[in-house]
């Protein structure tokens, strides 16, 4: 059965560069039966509408199976994987580079309303709560991601960063 599209369904082009990033299935056991689009279309579709998992409209694959999909690939660097390729691909498209020679980076406190994660207190900002520290190069193109404590100071937050990307 055919279901409506979404707008924030992949189109061929862009499944097509995204296809080769995808893990193959694994051996043995049940062979693997969801269309790894559908699953990138239901991803996309909770990222773009701030859903919660258990809220997937019915037509695109369970939520359970999307989301053990989206924690493999959150824990085996597929993601990671798909933002270089794309970094990549835009980069060259400009002209530039595929490896960045500089970068920026910033941070942002945000109050949590409950607790299980690291937080903290921003001083500077007066919140209570979590900071996200990113790394963009100078076309604004993510690099790296780094969520910890608000009371870790930029320069703490960079450092984490710099465990996890460590070419700029």
């Amino acid at each position: 059965m055919i279901r409506p599209a979404y707008d924030t369904d992949l189109t061929n082009d862009q499944w097509e560069i995204l296809r080769p990033l995808i893990p193959e299935a694994k051996t043995g056991g049940r062979p693997r039966t969801l269309d790894m689009r559908e699953v990138l279309n239901a991803i996309f579709y909770l990222l773009s509408n701030g859903i919660k998992w258990r809220s997937m409209p019915h037509d695109l694959p369970k939520w359970q199976s999307v989301y053990t999909y989206f924690r493999a690939w959150e824990k085996d660097g597929t993601w990671m994987k798909m933002n270089d390729e794309l970094r990549t691909q835009v980069r060259g498209k400009a002209g530039r580079n595929a490896q960045p020679s500089a970068g920026s980076v910033d941070s942002q406190s945000v109050k949590t309303a409950r607790g299980g994660e690291e937080i903290g207190y921003d001083g500077g900002k007066k919140v209570k709560g979590r900071k996200r520290t990113i790394l963009v190069d100078t076309m604004g193109l993510l690099l790296g991601v780094c969520v910890h404590g608000a009371g870790r100071s930029d320069h703490q937050g960079m450092l984490l960063l710099a465990t996890f990307w460590s070419q700029v």
